[in-house]
């Protein structure tokens, strides 16, 4: 069981956040600075009944559907869908009128580092990715451990970007995450494997047998079903940005994962195919649980 955190001995790395999203991630960002640097104002910007339930869970200072309340922000974080969040970033000149720091959550990047080079000099844009999840999105899943001991993936573009690194860097260590560094392009390449198909692998996986089995065949299940399709349970609207934003590393891991599908359908008989793809996953699996071991576990 996760201790509650601290606040943060020191002062806040960035006075005015302001988060645009506020989903489980944007609220749980929201609701951990909010815990861990008392003094800092958190600006939410989302639409009014996701507003109204950030405030009733105490997780934002300023509430607004109108981004024009982000004018004096000093860190700007878009936790919106990645294609809104590129929207938004050609809205930022209007209505944030000081420098700042922008980042966003996207599980993708090329697409937004690359529309982030249209920005002003003012703006100094990092992509950034937290790799802390839930089955289920939405405010009213947040909360303010969620990135604790969770790789923060940033994608710094350029020499400016590098230079505002640290502070970011500090921003998400006292939220209790772990950042890392990545290119725009591996992160892409890395995350359409050990996120992007493990999503759509479960959400296929439950889709046919939930379509073959019925209610009745799935009264019968075990455990196994269960948590081989906890992430079945993802909102779409998320996963179309995903899937459009990095269509090509995606496709990649969804033709190897198919490959290794039809190797295992055509070695049914001999169960050659079966004792290597076994074989392979343990291994794999070992590494990943030891890799987990001192992770918290969802």
């Amino acid at each position: 069981m996760l201790q509650p955190q601290p606040a943060a001995a020191g002062p806040p790395p960035f006075d005015k956040v302001a988060i645009v999203g506020l989903g489980l991630i944007g609220g749980s960002i929201a609701l951990a600075a909010r815990r861990h640097w008392p003094s800092c104002l958190v600006i939410g910007v989302d639409r009014k009944e996701v507003l109204e339930k950030a405030m009733v869970l105490h997780a934002i200072d300023v509430a607004a559907d109108d981004p024009v309340v982000m004018a004096g922000a000093d860190l700007v974080i878009l936790a919106a869908p990645i294609e809104q969040n590129i929207d938004r970033l050609a809205e930022l000149e209007r209505h944030v009128t000081t420098a700042a720091v922008v980042t966003d959550v996207g599980s993708t990047k090329r697409t937004t580092v690359e529309a982030a080079r249209q920005l002003p000099s003012r703006f100094t844009f990092v992509g950034g990715h937290p790799l802390g999840g839930a089955p289920r999105g939405g405010i009213e899943h947040a909360r303010p451990d969620l990135f604790v001991k969770r790789p923060w993936l940033f994608t710094p573009d350029g020499a400016a970007a590098a230079g505002v690194l640290e502070r970011l860097s500090e921003f998400v260590r006292t939220l209790g995450a772990e950042p890392h560094v990545l290119d725009p392009a591996e992160h892409d390449r890395l995350l359409a494997f050990v996120s992007h198909l493990p999503q759509l692998a479960a959400s296929a996986l439950m889709h046919v047998v939930g379509n073959r089995a019925g209610e009745r065949g799935l009264a019968l299940t075990g455990r196994g079903l269960f948590d081989a399709t906890r992430l079945a349970s993802s909102p779409p609207d998320i996963w179309r940005d995903i899937c459009r934003s990095n269509a090509d590393a995606v496709g990649d891991a969804l033709d190897d994962f198919i490959a290794e599908l039809q190797a295992l359908r055509s070695g049914l008989d001999t169960g050659e195919e079966i004792d290597r793809v076994f074989d392979s996953a343990g291994v794999w699996r070992a590494h990943l649980a030891r890799l987990r071991g001192d992770r918290r576990q969802e």
